[in-house]
């Protein structure tokens, strides 16, 4: 029998080389992609933290998540990702 395995995953994306200081925007674009995913997910001061499925899962949720930062307009995009994996 198949153990039931969760990723617990906390990332943050720093979107580099906008117009202004304001990033609310990067931000809410990429909210937008996790809450796309379906995953649970939970926003903090510093980062956004959520449990997929699988690892693949874990990468395609962030993976979505710093292209929109891109798509939104941001020059760079600076992700840091902490996975807890068993």
């Amino acid at each position: 029998m198949p153990l039931n395995k969760t990723v617990v995953v906390e990332f943050s994306i720093v979107p580099i080389g906008t117009e202004g200081t304001s990033l609310s925007e990067y931000v809410a674009m990429a909210c937008e992609a996790v809450k796309k995913s379906g995953v649970n997910y939970q926003l903090t001061p510093m980062g956004t933290i959520f449990e997929a499925e699988s690892i693949d899962q874990a990468f395609e949720v962030i993976k979505s998540a710093h292209e929109a930062v891109l798509r939104a307009g941001a020059k760079r995009s600076l992700t840091s990702i902490w996975l807890d994996d068993r």
